[in-house]
């Protein structure tokens, strides 16, 4: 017996690259999306998350169990739209409750051209990528969910499918995610930085590798001028610029892809009288530019519940997290020394240069769903502006 329309709308699956089936219900758009699958494991900020253009490329699992509770509210927006290739979740909450609800999570996600499977067992899948490591996956729905039950059926046509699947790489993944601020003040890299800016104490240049909108809020906070500028701006048009300092942005994809950015910030740092702080991707590509070596996490760190520790201090701070690639500390030059590592599995999540006034960190200080616990890291940058 055939499906009926309705049932053929409601039904989706997922397909990992080794075989593996899971069936669920449509949620989101319809069709068919082919991404890395990865997993975080925050327990708010769903609404950050997809709008994060770090998780270019990807399809993400929520490893919490009820998402959408809250619905979707734009101002809590990242970037302006949502990169994610897919999502996932446990069960879908379709009746948000919050008075700043603006809209479901289902209609967004239907809005944005996600397409999305709920009712799985996101516990199982968590499991299996832990295990194995990330690895690429295929979301089918509606109409594309019926016809696949025949392919998965068929072991030659299975085959076929799980091959096109494993062919599906992230490429061009910072130029792919530029000109998604949701903020202002995105600077060509022409205009230099006078400081007419009445009563803005520091002036930044904001480097958009895909940057998260917090970024900016957190700088314009402490009273800084923020200019971003595009991925590809020279060091030379930076330095003309004459900022205060200069902000590394989160981003997505493979850092060593890079290879023109990270011969700017060599630039940059070659110049030694501007500070840099590095965020995530910022940090991963300021590490290449001095020497150091970057590889790919089996299964990366995303989520809202990572521990590192200050390695001056002692201290243990909760971070909020979202990268597939680490900086290998074993690289790093003489001249860099590591300052935070992760609790868990012992990876670089923060080196401080001594040659220079620069310093970057692993982890989002900037996190809008929390934890704020390392926030103190946008002060430690203006004091060393201020010195």
């Amino acid at each position: 017996m055939g499906m009926s329309e309705q049932q053929e709308s409601a039904c989706a699956y997922l397909i990992l690259a080794d075989g593996t089936v899971f069936e669920g219900r449509a949620m989101g758009a319809r069709g068919t999306t082919i991404g890395e699958t990865v997993f975080t494991t925050g327990m708010t900020g769903y609404v950050e998350t997809l709008t994060d253009p770090s998780y270019y490329g990807q399809i993400v699992t929520q490893t919490f169990p009820l998402i959408g509770n809250y619905g979707v509210m734009k101002a809590d927006f990242e970037s302006k739209k949502s990169f994610v290739r897919g999502y996932i979740v446990r069960e879908l909450c379709e009746k948000p409750s919050n008075f700043r609800c603006e809209a479901d999570l289902s209609s967004i996600l239907e809005q944005q051209g996600i397409v999305g499977i709920s009712g799985i067992d996101t516990r199982a899948l968590t499991k299996r990528l832990r295990e194995s490591g990330v690895m690429n996956g295929m979301i089918a729905s509606g109409s594309d969910a019926a016809s696949l039950s025949d392919v998965l059926s068929q072991p030659e046509k299975k085959e076929a499918l799980l091959k096109k699947i494993r062919a599906y790489t992230i490429t061009d993944a910072v130029k792919s995610v530029q000109d998604a601020s949701v903020l202002g003040n995105q600077g060509s890299g022409d205009s230099a930085g006078d400081g007419s800016a009445a009563g803005k104490a520091k002036r930044v240049v904001l480097y958009d590798f895909g940057a998260k909108a917090n970024i900016q809020r957190e700088l314009e906070k402490r009273g800084c001028a923020v200019t971003v500028v595009p991925y590809d701006t020279t060091a030379e048009r930076v330095i003309a610029m004459a900022p205060d300092g200069v902000m590394l942005s989160n981003g997505p994809g493979d850092p060593a892809e890079n290879t023109g950015v990270i011969a700017e910030i060599k630039k940059l740092c070659e110049y030694k009288k501007i500070p840099v702080f590095g965020i995530c991707l910022g940090h991963q590509m300021l590490a290449l530019s001095r020497g150091a070596a970057t590889s790919k996490l089996k299964y990366g760190h995303r989520g809202g519940n990572h521990p590192v520790k200050d390695l001056e201090t002692g201290r243990v701070y909760i971070t909020s997290q979202n990268h597939g690639y680490a900086v290998e500390s074993e690289s790093l030059p003489p001249f860099a020394k590591m300052s935070f590592v992760n609790v868990n599995d012992g990876t670089c999540e923060g080196v401080t240069y001594t040659d220079m006034p620069a310093f970057s960190v692993q982890f989002h200080p900037e996190a809008c769903g929390g934890p704020h616990d390392t926030n103190f890291l946008f002060d430690r940058f203006i004091a060393l502006m201020e010195t």
